[in-house]
């Protein structure tokens, strides 16, 4: 009994000492690593950023789609400290990571370096593979990292997020994620003077006005319009014109804000807000408008159509001249309904250099419409200078010499649409509806949106039954910047909203050099009426015109 009592007290005080033994080992031979390591862990994990906030798409009926969320996701990092054998460590990993033996065997070797991010959201085969060698120093984590669950969908108004370029985390970079990147982002964690946590706080969540299911429709129209065409890009807008609300917004060629990495920088821009163009005869009708507004004329003023005018040497013709010859004598609603060149110029001498261009300014061009996205340009008016010919003021009636924004563009016909006040256009929903400012009286945009569709249901190819819908095309060419003049490309626009009676939608369709030239007519109009056709049934509009034939 004694011998037993012996042998116990002789094992527990040699278990006291093997632990001892054990826990010096850890304090003193391994504590740099240890402490290395877990220093590493919560500089990865607490103080570089906080969890963004998630934006939302919102629908119809006021539910929302995550559009952007956080997830985690698998992160190799490195403890250089700890490594062994950086040579061998860098010649183990280089195959499996894609980097070049020395560019690790440098970061390997770095003194005193407690973490070193190898690959951030890394494949799971990858990691597997990575944490199957068991390197000491080689280390896979998870982080919670930004997923677009939607991949191309609105990449350009999204943006994404990157790596900062002066300090330790990730910022919004292009679109909204760079516009509100300091509501998203929070307030990161870290560590005190006196070496107490701070805990990192949450961002904002960002509830939008874009409908997922209009937004997928109007990417799909254009994808394919683009796709048929053959064109080099294309864009397309839908706004609610009574309040300024995006309802969707999208850009031909994009990118996946998941990889972003493999896509060229020009697919970040979004070309709705950071690409100016000529937007062609869709200008007519601001023009009109002008005219019209200012007593300048009226829908029935009659014009004699020659099928050309000369001004200070150069001679302005009628896109369809050569097949249909001169014109004879219209009114200003036949020259919309035809999209007679020299209509407009005429309604342009009638209004006198000073008013066009005063009226102009008042729709927005040549400023930014202050919308809630990052490098928005504003449009270019400098032809339209007092020094400047009669011709610079002639071409710009019909859209030839001046530059717009699509978004500058939208607006401003939103404002015929609307009733004549210019609004504001916004993506936040937390946003309130705008007005910048009066451009036209109520009854002059009545009369424009008659003009409009007027042309609409003569050219029958934007027509949809029971509908009034108003629109108008623009065929402009692409300046030839090189050697002055225009080049044989051209860039199809058509602007259309409906119905009239009370409009639910302005929408936009742009494209981009088509192959072959075609007339707007004959591309971005069908894919017109396809969409304007999606929102209406969508939205459930009732029908606001009622004819003997249905």
């Amino acid at each position: 009994m004694v011998i037993r009592f012996w042998l116990l007290i002789v094992a527990l005080v040699s278990s006291y000492f093997f632990l001892l033994f054990h826990l010096s080992e850890l304090q003193l031979a391994n504590g740099g690593y240890y402490a290395a390591r877990a220093g590493a862990e919560y500089i990865a994990l607490n103080s570089v950023n906080a969890n963004r906030g998630v934006i939302y798409f919102t629908d119809k009926g006021g539910n929302l789609l995550p559009a952007v969320l956080n997830k985690d996701f698998p992160m190799i990092y490195a403890v250089p400290k700890a490594i062994e054998d950086p040579p061998e460590t860098a010649n183990a990993l280089s195959p499996l990571l894609g980097r070049p033996v020395e560019e690790l065997k440098a970061i390997f070797t770095k003194v005193g370096d407690t973490y070193e991010v190898l690959v951030k959201k890394a494949a799971p085969e990858l990691a597997g593979k990575i944490d199957d060698l068991k390197i000491k120093g080689i280390y896979v984590d998870s982080e919670s990292a930004r997923f677009y669950p939607l991949d191309l969908l609105a990449s350009q108004v999204l943006g994404f997020v990157g790596p900062r370029s002066d300090a330790v985390g990730d910022i919004g970079q292009y679109g909204l994620e760079k516009f509100y990147n300091s509501d998203l982002a929070g307030q990161a964690g870290g560590v005190s003077d006196s070496n107490k946590i701070i805990a990192s706080a949450p961002g904002k969540d960002l509830n939008l006005t874009i409908d997922p299911n209009i937004q997928i429709e109007a990417e799909r129209i254009l994808d394919k319009l683009v796709s048929e065409c053959k064109a080099k890009g294309g864009s397309v807008i839908v706004e609610d014109p009574k309040t300024g609300k995006i309802l969707a917004m999208g850009g031909y060629p994009n990118f996946d804000p998941n990889d972003y990495g493999k896509f060229p920088i020009a697919n970040f821009l979004n070309p709705t807000t950071q690409q100016i163009y000529e937007p062609g005869s869709v200008f007519k009708i601001i023009t009109m408008a002008t005219g019209i507004d200012s007593g300048k004329i009226t829908p029935e003023t009659k014009y004699y159509d020659t099928g050309s005018v000369t001004l200070n040497g150069r001679t302005i013709q009628n896109y369809d001249i050569k097949t249909h010859g001169p014109y004879g004598w219209e009114t200003m609603t036949n020259v919309i309904e035809h999209s007679i060149n020299t209509g407009a110029v005429f309604a342009q001498r009638q209004i006198g250099r000073d008013i066009f261009t005063k009226y102009l300014t008042s729709f927005g061009f040549g400023e930014k419409t202050g919308i809630d996205l990052p490098g928005e340009l504003n449009g270019d008016l400098r032809r339209l200078s007092p020094k400047e010919k009669d011709i610079a003021f002639a071409t710009a009636s019909y859209g030839q010499g001046v530059a717009v924004t699509p978004t500058e563009l939208i607006t401003a016909v939103a404002a015929i649409a609307n009733g004549g006040n210019l609004t504001r256009p916004y993506l936040n929903s937390a946003l309130e509806p705008k007005v910048i400012r009066r451009v036209i009286r109520e009854s002059t945009a009545q009369q424009v949106t008659a003009m409009m569709v007027s042309a609409v249901d003569k050219a029958g190819v934007a027509k949809i039954t029971g509908f009034t819908i108003a629109g108008k095309t623009g065929t402009a060419f692409v300046p030839d910047f090189k050697n002055g003049g225009y080049t044989d490309n051209v860039i199809n626009t058509y602007v259309g909203f409906g119905p009239t009676s009370d409009p639910k939608f302005v929408a936009l369709i742009k494209l981009n050099e088509p192959q072959g030239a075609p007339l707007a007519g004959l591309s971005v109009v069908p894919a017109f009426r396809e969409l304007a056709q999606f929102i209406l049934n969508y939205y459930g509009v009732a029908p606001d015109r009622i004819t003997n034939s249905q």
